[in-house]
C-alpha cells in the first residue's frame, strides 16, 4: 500500500510539471497566475513546480508586464539552454540533420546529398552518424545534453520487432525505396556515438511533418486536419485532438499510392494509376522529359521541377508559356485535387495542408486549381466545410516534426531525464561555458 502511494505521489508531481511545461511549451510565455487555469492546478501547486523547473534548469523568467492595477507579474518561459534535441529527416535528396535547443529554435544543421547513392541503407546510417556528430562539435554542445534524437523516414514504421526481424526497435518497411524490414533503430544506436540512454524517436515523415504544422503551423487549433508531403515521393497524415489532449491522435497515411487513374502509369511501387506516378516531383520530371521537354543535364528532381514550372509560367518578359508544361501541372493539379477530395470524403477535415519542397515549390502556382478541382470531387457539404493551404513551416517542417517526437516524450515525462553521466552545475549553459563556447538562446519557433 506504501509503495502504491508513493508512485501515485510520484505519478501527480510528474503529470503536474508535464502541465506547466506544456503549456510554456506551447502558448508562453505565461506568468504564474495565467498558468493556473491554463493547467487546472491550484496556485501553491504552480509555485512548487514552478520552483523545481527553475532549479532544473528548464524554466526562466522572462520578463515583467503590468498587471491591471495589480503588482506586476513575472513571465515564465522554457529555459532554451535547459537540452538539446536532434531531429532529422531522411528525404528524397539529402538527408537534413539539425541541432534545436529545448524551446525548438534551431542551433545548427547539416545537409548529405543522396542523389549518387540513393537510399543505401549503410551510407544513410552514415550520413545521420557523422551528421550527429557534426551539428554536436559545430555548436559546442555536450552529447550529455541530448534529450532525444527524432528521425524522419520513408514508409511504413514497425514498432518492436521480434528478434527474428532484426532485433527490438523500429524496423522500416519502405517499397519504393528498396528498404524492406530494415532494422533501423537497432543500426542507428550502433553506429551513432551518442550516450546510450539517449533514445530514438523513429516515424514516418509524412507523420512527422503533420505533427510539426499542428503543433506550430498551419494546423493549430484545429481538431482534424490532413497534411501532404509532397516531394520525390507523396505521403500524408491525418491529425486529430488538441495537441495537449491525451486521445490525440496521428496517423500517416500511404495516400501516394491510392489510385487516381485506372490503367494508368506505373508507379516506383510496382503498382499502377497511383497518385505519386503523377503528383510526386520524380514522376513529374519522368512526363517533362517524355514529352521532350528540355531539361539541365543531369536534372535531379529538383532542378527538373524548377524548369517545368519555369516553362509553364515564364513571368513577364520570359515569352510564351509552353503548352505541354501547362498540360503536364494541370494534370498534377487534378490528380492532386481528386486524391485530396478521397481526403476529405473519409476524414472530413477541417483544414488539408500540402508541404513537402515540391509541394511547397507548386503550390502557389497550382493551389487554385487544386482547389477546384477538390470541390469537383468531393462531396460538397464535406468540402465546404474544409480549407486547402500550404503548409506554414516551410520545407524544414519535417525535422522540426522529428524533433518534437523527444520532446513530447520529454514533456511527458514531467521534464525528468534518462539517468546519465552528471552534468556540470548549470547545464547546458555551463557545458557550453566549458567549451569555450557561448550558449545559444534564441526566440521559440512559430
Amino acid at each position: 500500500m506504501a509503495e502504491r502511494s508513493r508512485r501515485t505521489v510520484r505519478d501527480l508531481r510528474r503529470g503536474n510539471r508535464a502541465r506547466v511545461l506544456q503549456r510554456l511549451c506551447f502558448d508562453g510565455p505565461l506568468s504564474r497566475q495565467e498558468l493556473g487555469p491554463a493547467t487546472g492546478l491550484s496556485s501553491g501547486s504552480i509555485s512548487n513546480v514552478v520552483a523545481e523547473l527553475v532549479s532544473e534548469g528548464l524554466v526562466e523568467e522572462a520578463g515583467i508586464v503590468d498587471s491591471d492595477g495589480g503588482r506586476p507579474r513575472t513571465l515564465l518561459r522554457i529555459a532554451s539552454g535547459g537540452g538539446l534535441f536532434v531531429g532529422i529527416d531522411i528525404g528524397e535528396t539529402r538527408v537534413r540533420v539539425e541541432l534545436f535547443d529545448l524551446s525548438l529554435a534551431e542551433i545548427t544543421r547539416t545537409d548529405r546529398l543522396l542523389a549518387q547513392h540513393g537510399y543505401d541503407v549503410e551510407r544513410i546510417v552514415g550520413h545521420v552518424r557523422s551528421g550527429v556528430s557534426d551539428v554536436l562539435r559545430d555548436a559546442g554542445a555536450d552529447p550529455r545534453m541530448l534529450l532525444g534524437i527524432g528521425i524522419g523516414v520513408p514508409g511504413i514504421i514497425e514498432r518492436d520487432a521480434p528478434e527474428a526481424r532484426g532485433g527490438p526497435g523500429a524496423v522500416v518497411h519502405g517499397q519504393t525505396i528498396g528498404w524492406s524490414a530494415v532494422p533501423f533503430e537497432r543500426l542507428l544506436r550502433e553506429a551513432v556515438d551518442v550516450p546510450p540512454e539517449v533514445p530514438f524517436f523513429i516515424d514516418n515523415g509524412a507523420k512527422t511533418l503533420g505533427r510539426a504544422e499542428m503543433w506550430f503551423g498551419g494546423g493549430r487549433g484545429a481538431d482534424a486536419a490532413a497534411v501532404a508531403l509532397i516531394g520525390s515521393g507523396v505521403g500524408a497524415s491525418v491529425n486529430r485532438g488538441d495537441i495537449l489532449d491525451e486521445d490525440l491522435s496521428n496517423a500517416a497515411l500511404e495516400w501516394g499510392h491510392t489510385t487516381v487513374q485506372m490503367r494508368g502509369r506505373r508507379c516506383r511501387c510496382g503498382s499502377i494509376g497511383c497518385l505519386e506516378a503523377y503528383a510526386g516531383a520524380e514522376a513529374m520530371r519522368e512526363r517533362w522529359q517524355e514529352a521532350g521537354g528540355p531539361l539541365p543535364p543531369d536534372a535531379d528532381d529538383e532542378r527538373a521541377l524548377a524548369a517545368l514550372l519555369a516553362a509553364a509560367y515564364p513571368g513577364p518578359g520570359g515569352g510564351a508559356a509552353d503548352p505541354v508544361a501547362v498540360s503536364i501541372l494541370d494534370e498534377t493539379a487534378e490528380c492532386l485535387g481528386a486524391a485530396l477530395a478521397d481526403l476529405v470524403n473519409l476524414f472530413l477535415p477541417e483544414r488539408i495542408l500540402l508541404g513537402g519542397w515540391a509541394g511547397l515549390l507548386i503550390g502557389p502556382h497550382l493551389l487554385p486549381e487544386i482547389r477546384r478541382y477538390a470541390q469537383e470531387y468531393a462531396l460538397r457539404h464535406a468540402v465546404a466545410r474544409t480549407t486547402i493551404d500550404l503548409g506554414h513551416l516551410g520545407p524544414d517542417a519535417v525535422t522540426v516534426g522529428a524533433a518534437t517526437l523527444p520532446l513530447a516524450d520529454f514533456l511527458a515525462r514531467g521534464g525528468t531525464r534518462p539517468a546519465r553521466t552528471p552534468l556540470p552545475a548549470g547545464g547546458a549553459a555551463a557545458t557550453a561555458k566549458e567549451r569555450g563556447t557561448p550558449s545559444r538562446s534564441r526566440a521559440t519557433t512559430g
